[in-house]
């Protein structure tokens, strides 16, 4: 068993409850990982044997890109489209960050995690 994360994915997305956080925006940072076995690739050294991070990272930038009231909902979308792009996963929790939130004080970020 293995783990692949990709940390920190920066993205400039419209997601939020208010009406107006859906037409400024504001950024998110990511962070995915996925557990699957990395046995065979480790002996091949060939891409086909693993779960491909670049396209995973594709699939996380095609979900942000889908306009959401919650981060809990965008979470979900970004597992239930992982795991229909990778049957090969075993886990994967991803935790979404939305920077600087509008909630009437100073906060670095809301942070949501979802793990299956």
């Amino acid at each position: 068993m293995g783990l692949i994360q990709l940390e920190n994915m920066e993205f400039y997305a419209y997601h939020g409850h208010y009406k107006e956080e859906q037409i400024v925006g504001s950024k998110f940072l990511i962070t995915l990982s996925v557990k699957t076995d990395l046995k065979k690739a480790a002996k091949t050294d060939n891409l086909k044997d693993t779960v491909n991070y670049h396209k995973a990272y594709q699939v996380v930038k095609e979900e942000m890109s889908k306009k959401s009231h919650l981060l809990e909902n965008i979470a979900s979308r970004i597992l239930d489209s992982l795991y229909a792009a990778f049957p090969e996963i075993d886990s994967a929790s991803i935790k979404i960050s939305k920077i600087n939130p509008p909630i009437g004080g100073k906060v670095d970020c809301v942070t949501v995690t979802l793990e299956r």
